[in-house]
């Protein structure tokens, strides 16, 4: 089967899937990491649980991506085996035993994280720490990000200098890393943690060289508007003079979203419809899953028919995913042509941030059809 298409419409005109097709775009992915890495002030992590799938590590790396924010050895294991030079940071502070050990040995990683105090000693155990740099992790969160990440993970910033002095007792280089939140909608929350930051800094006895300020970057979809991303970049590089960063001091990022969201569109088929009300043979089980959280309700969307854009006037709909699970149902409505019917099409469009790495193959309904359009 031809995995490689122009356009859209060429995919429909080639083949009627039964199946969803997952269609990743490379120039898009090459143009957003160019743009991220050229305008954030500083080293640029993709956050690989937002889409590990090697079409898009690859666009990605094709972009200037080659460092990568990883949350097993399997997601190392997994860029090594697309891109052998790239660095990857095993940045989870929950690992299963061997895991630190192995990324170290087997793959060459030299960046860790740890949150807790009891992390420090199990992970300097497994490594040379000599030779690593450790990040101990501040809990921090804002008021516009979606969803808190400093409820699972994160020490209070009152003790963070304590870890970072134990990370130092044990030979490794201490770093100092926090996440505001994922779908953070205001550029003010991460000078707000960046000031917490500086705070820590200030109160830790030697100087620090690396500030890691996660990832939450946003991107917009129909219903969820945020600014552009360049607001985030002035923001923080303004309050960058601010941080006590020692000799050589380096800002990192971690996107996910921010860097795989707008390169991937999913291509749906209408099994059934009754009024307004679509069922499609992808949904909350599948690629839609995302939607089950906080921030936005729906994809950017447009219909076929055959081949051919499907036009019209336009009715709101609701949407269905295929199994027999009540709750596979979008939480937005969409605006498709009024005429929409069983057979047709729908391309939901920035669709690159957590869909592919959550598919799950529940009551048999599973694709893993993924093709490149490239014009």
């Amino acid at each position: 089967m031809n995995n490689q298409y122009d356009s859209i419409e060429s995919l429909l005109q080639s083949r009627q899937p039964e199946r969803p097709v997952y269609c990743i775009h490379p120039d898009v992915y090459h143009d957003v990491a160019e743009h991220f890495i050229a305008n954030f002030p500083g080293r640029v992590l993709y956050a690989v649980k937002a889409n590990n799938h090697p079409l898009v590590i690859s666009a990605l790396a094709d972009g200037g991506i080659e460092h990568f924010d990883c949350a097993s050895v399997e997601e190392i294991a997994l860029i090594k085996s697309l891109h052998p030079n790239a660095v990857c940071y095993l940045m989870n502070p929950v690992r299963l035993a061997g895991d630190a050990k192995r990324a170290g040995d087997e793959f060459g990683t030299r960046h860790f994280m740890v949150d807790h105090m009891s992390g420090v000693k199990p992970l300097a155990d497994e490594i040379n720490a000599s030779k690593a740099i450790i990040f101990a992790r501040m809990a921090v969160s804002h008021h516009s990000a979606m969803e808190d990440l400093s409820a699972k993970f994160g020490a209070p910033p009152e003790d963070v200098p304590a870890i970072l002095v134990a990370i130092r007792e044990t030979g490794a280089e201490p770093a100092l890393a926090f996440n505001v939140g994922t779908g953070v909608t205001e550029p003010e929350a991460y000078t707000y943690a960046m000031g917490l930051a500086r705070e820590v800094l200030e109160a830790t006895p030697f100087p620090v060289r690396l500030l890691d300020i996660g990832g939450g970057f946003p991107r917009p979809y129909p219903g969820f508007l945020v600014p552009p991303l360049d607001e985030y970049f002035t923001a923080i590089r303004n309050f960058r003079h601010e941080i006590p960063l020692g000799a050589d001091g380096e800002l990192m990022a971690e996107p996910g979203r921010g860097l795989s969201a707008p390169g991937m569109s999913t291509i749906a088929k209408v099994l059934l419809r009754k009024e307004d009300r679509l069922y499609l043979n992808d949904g909350m089980y599948g690629a839609f899953w995302e939607l089950r959280f906080k921030g936005h309700v729906r994809y950017p969307a447009r219909a076929l028919r055959g081949c051919e854009p499907l036009n019209g006037n336009l009715h709101s709909f609701r949407l269905f995913g295929p199994t027999c699970d009540s709750s596979d149902k979008m939480p937005g409505r969409v605006e498709l042509p009024v005429d929409i019917d069983v057979g047709d099409y729908i391309e939901f469009g920035s669709m690159g941030a957590y869909s592919l790495s959550g598919l799950t193959r529940f009551n048999g309904f599973y694709s893993d059809d993924v093709v490149s359009i490239r014009p």
